[in-house]
């Protein structure tokens, strides 16, 4: 994917860092069948479910992909073993959220004058600093064309807008008033893992969200399965029409939905696919499924010790996963249950979330 121009990386830098934006998106396509198990909410472990929460049964599964469609990160594959845990049924809402800050002060990263010390600690030698202007408390916000732009391109659809954050997610003059059922948006990773702890939980391992995403379908491309997405009858919350300048969608309509408005996986967890990228806690490292050994399987693995990304080599970055409703076959296809995504986790968007999980 094509670099932006300097000017505009150091506008998206006080949220995402000086290397973020090629690691926020899938590039094009080219690039971005057993049984459902049993319902879990008539045995013991789910009688006595946290609020909120699903439980998800130990087990074994292949992670990864060797499709033709997978990046080379999501490879080689290897079988993972997870013991059960708790997981939120949802991503976390906007009312959820309210109360962490509520009960604790909390300011989001979005919310934060960026610090020009730290920004430049992120950059190669000899960058010059971002101009004055632009470091304010700001986020960024998806901001589609009204023609058709190329692909490679990102700054076409984004806008950094101050004041845009959790509360605000376009910015001045937007709320999310009568949106307490939406997934919080603008949190980075920084936030969710702070929300994580102060409600008594923990982000999840990447091995353990590709296992309770898959819901008990081994080896499958989707939540749902192998069947395509359908736009007469969709599965989860992702684009409609031609990316990024024409949503299909009734009234052409896009952004988050309301959790619970698409139908749940096989461990009775919405919004696995879509809506939102979820943080993982895992520190992003290229190579990292590489590090596991043929035949032998891998128990509760927690993610690699050091971050690396070849294309931005200078920033420490954490997963994310599950997709948005930015995605779309023809740039992004996130969506599938074993595509990966990584940033900074000072980064937040106006389509990035999580969700939590909790120990037996």
């Amino acid at each position: 994917m094509t670099k932006l121009p300097r000017y505009l990386l150091l506008l998206s830098i006080p949220v995402i860092g000086f290397f973020a934006w090629n690691s926020l998106f899938h590039s094009p396509s080219s690039s971005c069948c057993g049984t459902l198990p049993k319902r879990f909410n008539t045995t013991s472990e789910q009688k006595n479910a946290p609020r909120g929460m699903r439980w998800i049964p130990s087990g074994e599964f292949t992670m990864g992909s060797q499709s033709w469609e997978a990046r080379k990160d999501e490879g080689p594959t290897h079988r993972v073993h997870i013991d059960g845990f708790w997981m939120d049924e949802t991503p976390v809402t906007n009312a959820q959220f309210r109360e962490f800050v509520e009960a604790t002060g909390y300011v989001t990263t979005a919310e934060k004058v960026p610090d020009l010390e730290e920004i430049m600690s992120q950059l190669p030698p000899g960058t010059p600093p971002p101009p004055k202007d632009v470091l304010v408390a700001a986020s960024l916000v998806f901001s589609p064309p009204n023609h058709p732009v190329p692909l490679h391109n990102v700054a076409m659809w984004w806008k950094w807008t101050p004041q845009a954050n959790w509360k605000h997610p376009s910015g001045p003059g937007s709320s999310i008033e009568g949106k307490d059922d939406y997934p919080v948006v603008h949190v980075s990773w920084d936030d969710a893992n702070a929300y994580a702890k102060w409600a008594g939980k923990r982000l999840p391992t990447e091995a353990e969200w590709e296992y309770a995403a898959r819901g008990g379908l081994d080896e499958k491309r989707y939540i749902w399965g192998d069947e395509e997405f359908s736009e007469e009858n969709p599965q989860a919350n992702i684009w409609h029409g031609h990316f990024p300048d024409k949503s299909t969608k009734p009234d052409g309509k896009y952004g988050t939905t309301p959790v619970k408005s698409f139908p749940a996986n096989g461990y009775e967890l919405y919004d696995m696919a879509g809506n939102v990228w979820e943080w993982c806690y895992d520190l992003y490292l290229h190579n990292y499924y590489s590090q596991f050994n043929k035949g032998e399987v891998a128990y509760n693995p927690q993610g690699p010790s050091t971050s690396f990304d070849p294309q931005e080599p200078t920033v420490s970055k954490r997963v994310q996963r599950g997709g948005s409703f930015l995605c779309h076959s023809s740039y992004c296809t996130g969506y599938r249950v074993s595509a990966r995504m990584k940033t900074s986790p000072d980064t937040g968007l106006c389509h990035s979330g999580f969700r939590c999980v909790k120990d037996h």
